[in-house]
């Protein structure tokens, strides 16, 4: 194969798409798909960039391999160097534990690279959340890629990183497999362990390994509704109770453990009909449809929680500043008689503390309530008017939950949002406007600031300028208008400014004043 190798990735002729494996001096690092997981790099070449979660290793010289994961053939071979070490390059963790990336491209701990000694406290686990489900009330089995190697191949798949457990409900009704779950919980936490949750229907139990040490096993509950098995988190597939009841048995690295009825029939809603078919790069590709019946009636309060803007939230929640935006200035100059301040999107709540003590009520929504905690414990200790509450503007019951209850305080009221319409998806767009309305009456303004040319500030943040024409558009469209507009100089901002830019020409962010048609 013809490849060529720099700081940045590989570039390799255009070919049948197939999962290559990439070794590090023989050791496998990591799998991509030669046509999938590539972009056109001119006529007949394909370009592969390395991923992010490798790039701290990449300085050294390394014996790079690239391999057929299906026939085992090598195909290419050579010794590089990237960055400006002569040292090997080593991919592994402070105590010298190998490290690869899983299927999501997460650096982590692989089966491969484990001993049976080491995974032995894995099993035991395994075994022990087992019985403790059953104990609970349920009747769990091996699932996702658990299940797959077990019927596979008998082991632990070598590309895989951890373990996942499944029960299939009694009850064929959301509400009530919700309440099971946590029910379930609440059981499994009288027995003595710790539970981490995702949704209305998934968690993680932790379990204490041999020698001590805490293992986190997924845990995916599910039911069959009219006909349908409903699986989190990706399977929504035709289905019978009998591929499930009576569980059948399974050896996994020669330990018996339970399994559905029909192994065979699960991993197909799985991973498709080719699921006999090793694939260590495998992208989950669930229907559209699947995703949003899943996200409403269990995952809700999650959606968004892992965009780029919360990655970026939990890596700068500490470094909280004190200095008020020109923006909170700004809205404070348009609005010198609000009796309530909603600010939406309050990150670390700054702002929120700053209206307060202008005796403004004021309220901080975020749906990363890491941000605004100190903000919060600062308020509640100087006994001030600042409220901070959880709020999720791609959850629509949470908007309204939200929104009809700061309809009832006093006012006149007034929302804000500093970079939120242009660091949210269409949902989140309209969620805003829609909690905007709800909290002003109608009657008062929602006050916005938005990126109208890109920066590299604004794109390390995750957010996208969004054309004025385009603000004007989806305000029309959920029964507003564009009082008034001003362009300005992003370092007005940053620095306190509160008036309009200078002109078109130095104009990167845009401030909003919009009412609500009577």
């Amino acid at each position: 194969m013809d490849v060529e190798v720099d700081e940045k990735g590989l570039t390799l002729a255009d070919g049948e798409d197939r999962a290559l494996d990439v070794l590090f001096d023989g050791r496998r690092i990591f799998s991509f798909w030669s046509g999938r997981d590539t972009r056109a790099a001119g006529i007949g070449r394909r370009r592969f960039l390395w991923p992010s979660a490798l790039h701290r290793f990449l300085d050294g010289r390394t014996e790079l391999q690239l391999v057929d994961h299906l026939t085992g053939h090598e195909e290419f071979r050579a010794v590089v160097r990237l960055g400006s070490s002569a040292e090997p390059i080593r991919v592994q963790d402070p105590q010298g534990n190998p490290l690869g990336l899983d299927k999501s491209m997460r650096l982590t701990r692989l089966f491969e690279s484990r001993s049976e000694e080491h995974l032995a406290p894995l099993l035991d686990a395994v075994g022990t959340a087992l019985a403790a489900l059953e104990d609970a009330g349920v009747r769990p089995f091996l699932a996702y890629g658990t299940l797959l190697g077990a019927v596979r191949e008998g082991h632990l798949i070598g590309h895989d990183s951890d373990a996942d457990l499944a029960y299939v409900s009694r009850h064929d009704h959301p509400v009530d497999v919700i309440r099971e779950s946590f029910e379930l919980q609440r059981a499994l936490r009288r027995q003595g362990f710790p539970i981490s949750r995702y949704s209305g229907l998934a968690f993680k139990i932790i379990v204490k390994e041999s020698d001590g040490s805490p293992r986190g096993l997924d845990v995916f509950g599910g039911f069959v509704r009219d006909g349908v098995l409903y699986l989190m988190g990706e399977v929504g597939a035709p289905f019978e109770l009998s591929w499930i009841e009576p569980r059948s048995r399974v050896t996994l690295e020669g330990r018996d453990f339970p399994a559905p009825a029909v192994p065979a029939r699960l991993l197909e809603a799985m991973y498709g009909p080719t699921w006999q078919v090793p694939d260590p790069a495998y992208k989950f590709e669930t229907p559209q449809s699947t995703q949003r019946r899943l996200t409403g009636w269990f995952r809700g309060t999650r959606v968004g929680l892992d965009s780029k803007w919360s990655r970026v939230r939990a890596g700068t929640a500490a470094a909280q500043r004190t200095n008020v935006s020109g923006f909170a200035r700004w809205v404070r100059a348009q609005e010198p008689d609000a009796a309530c301040v909603v600010d939406i999107g309050c990150g670390d709540g700054r702002d929120t503390l700053w209206f307060a003590r202008q005796g403004v009520e004021a309220w901080g929504l975020d749906y990363f309530p890491r941000s605004f905690r100190r903000a919060a414990r600062r308020a509640a200790a100087q006994d001030m008017s600042a409220s901070f509450d959880w709020m999720n503007l791609c959850e629509l019951r949470s908007v309204l939950v939200t929104g009809a209850l700061l309809a009832r305080r006093p006012g006149p009221r007034v929302a804000m949002a500093r970079h939120v319409l242009d660091a949210s998806d269409p949902t989140g767009r309209d969620s805003l406007l829609r909690l905007a309305r709800m909290v002003t009456g109608g009657a008062g303004r929602l006050y916005l600031q938005t990126q109208s040319v890109a920066t590299p500030e604004s794109r390390a943040l995750g957010v996208r300028p969004i054309p004025p024409a385009a603000v004007e558009e989806l305000v029309a469209s959920r029964g507003g208008r564009v009082v008034a507009r001003h362009d300005m100089d992003e370092s007005m901002d940053a620095s306190g400014g509160s008036g309009p830019g200078d002109g078109p020409g130095s104009s990167t962010l845009s401030r909003w004043v919009i009412a609500w048609n009577r």
